[in-house]
């Protein structure tokens, strides 16, 4: 299998930090190879702050594989990175926007088995005119403008304890009303049963409908979204085959005892999604982007200016991201065409 392309991310944050970290631990570890898109000089000086011996050179993709057991294999970015640990500059926002396209372009050529993502600081890529919401939703587009092909990426944050999906992802809680369709659910449903069968070989995904409103709203008492818009996405679900439940009150929904009745958690929007996951499982949680040709996992943390530079983030969730990402892409190549 190719190695995993990972993106340098906000480079005044802990993704390089972390990616230095994770390789000179990388036999004890059992980390999947990966090659990092960066500024070698610029990974150099952060391994030197951080006291971290770690070899960097750098490569094309197809000799990253041979070079990882010596040295931390970097693809070249076309931009020089000067920013200092927790204090962001010029460079930051086409460093990250240049790493992610390039990861992108990489997996598509097949030249990497699986992209994997360290975290970016949004409010520094939007002051650079940045127009994505986030992450999501700009490989999408890097993926449409590649391929042609309009999708639609649904985010599923996964753990071992739990794995939910927002259905309604980067919206201010009012606008949420304004986005929210039977349509939507519906769609987000479907993506997430196939790519729950076909990578994570889940043969009949079990998925769970949270209710937008308290209680699932009381049949109508308190609020008529989930009788119009949530139960008629529910009825077309298992209409479709899949094993789909709901609405399902919310407050009752993520229980050890719940939890076990369902694969995956559909609920309604990001931070009824995110409060219980970050909850159960705040240091191992992945992000992962279902709906795209290809496997893109994220660890489930920000950027933490913080602590950059310190050596004391906690590489676990990166870890976590990289092994899933590997697992994926085996299952992807395992699958029939």
């Amino acid at each position: 299998m190719q190695p995993l392309a990972l993106t340098l991310g906000e480079p005044a944050g802990i993704g390089p930090d972390l990616a230095l970290a994770i390789w000179s631990r990388r036999a004890e570890l059992e980390i999947p190879q990966f090659y990092l898109i960066a500024d070698a000089d610029f990974l150099r000086r952060r391994a030197s702050r951080l006291g971290l011996a770690v070899p960097v050179v750098n490569v094309a993709p197809a000799s990253a594989a041979a070079a990882f057991s010596s040295a931390l294999p970097v693809v070249a970015l076309d931009v020089k990175v000067g920013a200092e640990p927790g204090r962001p500059d010029g460079s930051s926002a086409p460093a990250a926007i240049g790493s992610i396209r390039r990861a992108v372009a990489d997996v598509i050529a097949g030249q990497a088995a699986a992209i994997v993502t360290n975290p970016v600081a949004k409010n520094v890529l939007y002051r650079s005119g940045f127009a994505e919401p986030g992450h999501t939703e700009f490989l999408a587009t890097l993926v449409q403008e590649a391929t042609q092909k309009t999708l639609r990426p649904v985010m599923m944050l996964w753990s071992p304890e739990l794995a939910v999906v927002p259905v309604t992802i980067h919206l201010p809680v009012k606008e949420i009303f304004q986005h929210l369709t039977t349509e939507l659910v519906v769609e987000t449903g479907r993506i997430v049963a196939r790519d729950l069968a076909a990578r994570f070989r889940i043969p009949r995904p079990r998925l769970a409908v949270a209710g937008l409103n308290p209680h699932a709203g009381e049949n109508g008492s308190l609020g008529v979204e989930d009788r119009a818009i949530v139960a008629p996405a529910v009825t077309r679900l298992i209409a479709d085959g899949i094993d789909a439940r709901g609405p399902l009150p919310a407050d009752s929904l993520f229980s050890t005892q719940a939890r076990q009745t369902y694969d995956v958690a559909l609920c309604m929007y990001h931070d009824q999604a995110l409060i219980p996951i970050k909850t159960l499982a705040f240091d191992h949680a992945v992000n992962v982007t279902l709906g795209l040709p290809f496997v893109r996992t994220s660890p489930d943390h920000g950027t933490a200016f913080d602590i950059a530079g310190s050596g004391t983030a906690d590489p676990t969730s990166l870890i976590a991201a990289l092994r899933l990402a590997a697992r994926l892409a085996a299952a992807d190549r395992l699958a029939p065409a």
